[in-house]
């Protein structure tokens, strides 16, 4: 598993179990999934050709 890959689990993680704690899981998965994305490309912008 890619470094990368792990940060996106994470923070679908995160925000799975911040939008459990607002009765809200699902949206909370997508805004995890999206600040995991935008951190990965954040991190990797220049490694990637």
């Amino acid at each position: 598993m890619k470094q990368g890959d792990m940060i996106i689990y994470a923070c679908v993680i995160i925000g799975a179990g911040i939008g459990l704690m607002l009765d809200q899981a699902i949206p909370g998965v997508l805004v995890g999934l999206g600040i995991g994305y935008l951190i990965k490309h954040g991190l990797y912008k220049d490694k990637e050709q």
